[in-house]
């Protein structure tokens, strides 16, 4: 595979000799991956959270400077969650909507590995999922505008 960067025109090139399947493949993931690069340092990546409850209003309290959260009154428990947020990738709450917070970061997959991790601390166990859909789930993701 070869990789070529053009001053002049600003471009990079990436070829591969006698591509097969797999190699094609690769090459597509290499572009991605490189086109997550430019758009996460020109513009940066977001995720937005919304919580749902049916009952038990969830209350969030931000700790060290929007780096992690602790989640409090899930399904009127009194345990606290504390999630914290992978490097480089801070959360805060938006002012607009009532119950919603967003997470902001320069790379793609830790913005959004902190979200599953936001997501995976409020699952719920021993009871019917379908019933009780309470939890902090995620309702836009892209680019920061």
């Amino acid at each position: 595979m070869d990789i070529k960067a053009h001053r002049k025109s600003m471009k990079l090139t990436l070829n591969v000799w006698h591509g097969n399947k797999k190699k094609l493949a690769s090459l597509n993931t290499i572009c991605s991956h490189i086109t997550n690069l430019i758009f996460g340092v020109t513009l940066g990546f977001e995720y937005r959270m919304r919580f749902v409850y049916a009952h038990f209003p969830i209350n969030i309290e931000f700790i060290e400077n929007g780096t992690g959260l602790k989640i409090r009154n899930f399904l009127g428990e009194k345990r606290i969650r504390k999630v914290y947020m992978s490097h480089g990738v801070i959360c805060f709450r938006d002012e607009n909507l009532k119950d919603e917070i967003v997470l902001q970061g320069n790379d793609l997959n830790l913005v959004s590995s902190s979200a599953a991790s936001v997501q995976q601390s409020c699952l719920i166990k021993n009871k019917d999922i379908r019933k009780f859909l309470d939890g902090i789930y995620v309702t836009k993701k892209g680019r920061i505008e």
